[in-house]
């Protein structure tokens, strides 16, 4: 009976830290009031991101779209095979462990400063 009880007790644990975990993911609006926009690069800075948090980014998306990128993706502005476009206006991203990079593809966007890195604990 004690060990019946024991593995109970494990049971509500380990739910208990999952709830925990999911409880601390925040949703973050890229860019704050001012959405997704030139200038964004800074915007990361002083905040603290977890893996599993959500950036939202607002934007119109008859000009602007989010692509998920590399490091090379970002530092050079370009868009890797295979890496994913959002181009709904209202895209919803959770964060991986790590380095994550974001830019706007279109023509000389991210060279204006439409792109951001994000590390995430």
């Amino acid at each position: 009976m004690t060990q019946g009880r024991g593995s109970a007790l494990l049971v509500v644990m380990v739910v208990v830290v999952v709830v925990m975990v999911v409880a601390e993911a925040a949703t973050y609006t890229v860019g704050d009031g001012g959405g997704w926009n030139f200038n964004t690069a800074a915007w990361p800075k002083g905040k603290r991101f977890r893996a599993g948090d959500t950036l939202l980014f607002n934007y119109n998306s008859r000009i602007h779209n989010v692509v998920k990128v590399n490091k090379v993706g970002h530092d050079g502005c370009t868009t890797p095979r295979g890496a994913t476009v959002y181009q709904t206006g209202k895209d919803q991203i959770k964060l991986g462990k790590g380095q994550n990079f974001f830019i706007c593809n279109l023509p000389g966007h991210c060279q204006s400063g439409m792109k951001i890195a994000i590390t995430a604990v």
